[in-house]
């Protein structure tokens, strides 16, 4: 026989009690759910219609014009020092980010850059322990663990010699990303989303302007459907896609998000196949699938309905 207070056996949570919050992480989830989509879509269209000679460009004149973008919608400048945050999460997120993707998607093959990157939610759960004391859950950790796992099982193909460098700046990388999405989360918890993710992509988006006229020279005529694809890597895959992405870290925990971002190479292969025409194996539909099951375990909704189901003791008052 257990004795419980009434207190405490009317503080034990029921799934009605549960069900408000959550249909809010949810929401948010979606909303989050947004941003790894829009980048899993920019493989084809970079592919398709972009000029692959001039990568830092390409990342330039996404950056730029989207920060120039949410600035005009949001017109608010950085004030104290948002000024040197803004430089240090834009070189994190965008400017130094996608300058080390390119070298690791020169020296390495795309399955592998593809597969270190997945980590990324791991990395998050690790970094948000340190500067934000979220002590990662079991089955967002489990979920991390499938995710990744569908991952390899997705992209995994023989290799050959592997650079190390390529796995240093790839591993660099991600782990850049993570702490500077997880800085945005702490840095960020009381200014405008649209404002931060702006200032960040302008800080990002310079970075990489210097970087290009330094290595790559002159900037890439464009064609009209080089145009198109840049105005929808501009608007929708970063303008969108990063305001979605920071918005969710402003919500959830950082390893729940970064398990929704586990969708990016989801999107990748569902448009190969279903534009492309690429084949979906055996072995890469069931590493999709344990994606999916990677990222519903990981959300805060899985976690609360797990406990409010688990069985209730014996109570007596």
């Amino acid at each position: 026989m257990v004795l419980v207070s009434a207190h405490t056996r009317d503080n034990i949570p029921s799934t009605e009690a549960i069900l408000p919050s959550m249909e809010a992480t949810t929401r948010w989830a979606l909303v989050t759910a947004v941003a790894p989509i829009a980048w899993g879509s920019t493989y084809y269209v970079t592919h398709r219609f972009l000029p692959a000679d001039q990568p830092l460009w390409g990342s330039a004149l996404r950056a730029l014009p989207a920060g120039l973008l949410l600035l005009a919608v949001r017109r608010e400048r950085p004030r104290g020092d948002w000024w040197w945050r803004a430089a240090v999460l834009g070189t994190l997120n965008m400017g130094a980010f996608f300058a080390l993707v390119y070298v690791s998607a020169q020296l390495l093959p795309t399955s592998l850059a593809a597969t270190i990157m997945a980590v990324s939610p791991a990395a998050m759960m690790a970094v948000a322990w340190l500067a934000l004391a979220e002590r990662p859950r079991a089955l967002a950790v489990t979920g991390a663990a499938v995710g990744i796992g569908g991952v390899v099982l997705m992209l995994a193909t023989g290799v050959g010699a592997v650079s190390p460098l390529g796995v240093v700046a790839s591993a660099a990388a991600m782990l850049m990303s993570a702490t500077g999405h997880v800085l945005t989360k702490k840095w960020a918890s009381d200014a405008d989303v649209l404002s931060v993710t702006s200032w960040q992509l302008i800080a990002g988006g310079l970075v990489l302007t210097v970087a290009a006229v330094v290595i790559e020279g002159g900037p890439p005529p464009l064609t009209a459907s080089s145009a198109a694809a840049f105005g929808y890597v501009t608007v929708i895959a970063t303008a969108v896609a990063f305001s979605a992405w920071f918005t969710g870290l402003r919500h959830l925990d950082a390893g729940t998000v970064g398990l929704i971002g586990l969708l990016n190479p989801v999107t990748g292969v569902v448009l190969g196949m279903a534009v492309a025409g690429e084949p979906l194996t055996a072995r890469q539909g069931f590493g999709l699938a344990l994606v999916l099951v990677g990222v519903l375990l990981g959300q805060p909704a899985a976690r609360r309905l797990s406990r409010a189901r688990q069985p209730r003791p014996d109570l007596h008052v």
